[in-house]
């Protein structure tokens, strides 16, 4: 059975990219813009709401309940990482 990932550490690195570490050490930064549209996304394109971002349950989560899946930000860091 696979763990779903966690991530244990989140840093703004400006415009709409969040640096992510995960319980199991992997690291990387993801570009969330691609992410910013429909009801629950769109208000994330203001940068200032976008930064308050924080971890709940090892997901990024946003004070609007936004959020995005931790196993779809694992591959992403993970290809990032490597590219």
């Amino acid at each position: 059975m696979e763990i779903l990932p966690l991530v244990t550490k989140a840093q703004y690195r400006g415009d709409y990219r969040i640096h992510l570490t995960f319980h199991d050490g992997t690291e990387g930064t993801v570009d969330f813009q691609d992410w910013l549209d429909g009801p629950v996304l769109e208000p994330l394109r203001d940068r200032g709401f976008f930064q308050r971002f924080f971890i709940e349950a090892g997901a990024i989560v946003w004070p609007n309940g936004a959020d995005i899946a931790p196993e779809t930000l694992y591959q992403r860091a993970k290809a990032n990482a490597a590219a």
